[in-house]
């Protein structure tokens, strides 16, 4: 049996290390309603295994997380990590590309992976029966990828059509556009794939020292929720890993998380039109924000809840309900350690963009200016809230709420602990943070039917 330790309110994901022939030391993170617990430990080699086992439930979601995303490349390396997303379902050392398929889907079982700008994560979800099963082929996955050749160059191909697709679409060019503006030189602002002439240029030794260096027991985060056993899985883990001949040193800790001091963000305030022959003019207006660690980020959610969060929000109501100028309009805001952005998009025929973007600029100055009504906030607390409860509702929610908690900030707030931060959110903080975002300085992307020396008004 793990042993267990003392149960704190939004607990530090801190856990000791287990010794050589022990069971694995285990944290009890928190008592969730309904009977569902949280654990954590440090393996061998500093691998961090976390479990939220839920009485009932018949299925379970396992996640393999490396801390690495598109922001740790080098410059010969840039889309090596996406690159990898799809280089480790094409075979091991003990498994085909077929093989890998065929073990999720002889027992009804799913698994993908998802890369994003700070981490990766391989994951699948399968019955309770079958969580042995799913931990082996994703370990295996993990440390025993041949990278093959032929399998590379294929891939290739199919990643440069997925970012065709994606510049097909103005609304994905727009925010990507958006991003790289505002960002500036940051790691942050570039592509998660990458960019076509990066893809082809990129080598089959630089991501096979992309892999070799961050797919490692230090940088290795396990996360499982649904039904399970916390010790099953850690030795289930320890098993497949070994398995893999991974050598997991006893004295070996876990990787420092990542600085969360806000940098200075270089980025270019202003417009930047990007032609596009298409019918509809997408644009996007914002500004840097605050990091992920950040005490105000329940704020920032409120205020994106209100702002442009439903068909409620002020943008959605004064923009498409009162005068029909668009379809789609929402606001949004992404956080990582160091950096951060918000904005506000829209989407309406090339000859209304002024109009628009007028309207944007002048419900964010309005927030700042005149506040938030007492039934607004009670409203977006309640709409967040609910929202919350209901994704918290999927095995694979909490699967990577677990997944961040780790390889985010350190802490894990339990359901209660994080309504009860939604709830403390006053009127006056989310006028100040929208004060903030009013005062910096503006990036507005457009894209459209224009020339690029097309000019608004911001």
């Amino acid at each position: 049996m793990a042993e267990q330790l003392p149960l704190i309110s939004a607990k530090s994901l801190q856990g000791e290390q287990s010794l050589p022939g022990q069971a694995p030391v285990s944290q009890l993170v928190s008592g969730e309603p309904g009977g569902a617990v949280v654990r954590r430990s440090v393996l061998p080699g500093g691998v961090r295994v976390l479990t939220e086992s839920m009485p009932g439930q018949r299925s379970a979601t396992i996640g393999f997380w490396v801390g690495v995303g598109s922001r740790d490349e080098a410059e010969s390396q840039h889309g090596s990590t996406h690159f990898l997303e799809h280089l480790l379902f094409k075979g091991t050392s003990r498994r085909t590309a077929l093989e890998i398929a065929s073990a999720f889907d002889e027992v009804g079982g799913e698994s993908n992976a998802a890369t994003a700008k700070e981490s990766t994560c391989y994951y699948a979800r399968v019955l309770d029966s079958d969580v042995s099963m799913a931990i082996e082929v994703i370990a295996d996955m993990v440390t025993s990828a041949v990278l093959d050749p032929q399998e590379l160059e294929a891939e290739r191909e199919v990643i440069l059509e997925e970012i065709a697709m994606d510049s097909d679409d103005p609304t994905d060019v727009a925010h990507e556009k958006f991003v790289a503006a505002v960002l500036g030189i940051h790691p942050l602002g570039r592509p998660i794939g990458g960019t076509p002439e990066a893809i082809r240029a990129v080598s089959r030794d630089s991501v096979w020292e992309h892999y070799r260096r961050y797919y490692r027991p230090e940088e290795l985060v396990i996360t499982a929720a649904g039904g399970l056993d916390h010790d099953d899985v850690c030795a289930q883990v320890l098993e497949a890993l070994r398995k893999a001949g991974w050598s997991l040193d006893p004295q070996a800790t876990p990787v420092a998380r990542r600085d969360t001091n806000l940098v200075s963000i270089n980025g270019s305030a202003g417009l930047q039109v990007v032609p596009r022959q298409v019918e509809q003019a997408n644009i996007i207006l914002g500004c840097p924000s605050i990091v992920a660690t950040d005490e105000r980020r329940f704020v920032m959610s409120l205020l994106n809840a209100i702002l442009g969060g439903g068909m409620s929000s002020r943008l959605f109501q004064e923009i498409r309900e009162k005068r029909g100028l668009v379809y789609s309009t929402y606001s949004f805001a992404s956080a990582y350690a160091d950096a951060g952005y918000f904005g506000m998009y829209a989407g309406c025929a090339p000859q209304k963009v002024q109009q628009v973007l007028s309207l944007l600029v002048a419900e964010l100055e309005k927030l700042a200016a005149e506040g938030v009504t007492d039934q607004e906030l009670k409203k977006a607390i309640g709409q967040l809230s609910g929202g919350i409860v209901l994704a918290l509702e999927d095995t694979g929610s909490r699967m990577s709420r677990l997944g961040r908690a780790e390889l985010v900030s350190g802490e894990f707030l339990d359901i209660d602990q994080t309504l009860d931060r939604i709830r403390a959110v006053t009127a006056a903080q989310v006028q100040e943070l929208a004060q903030e975002l009013a005062a910096a300085p503006r990036t507005v992307t457009v894209v459209g039917p224009f020339e690029e020396t097309e000019t608004f008004e911001l």
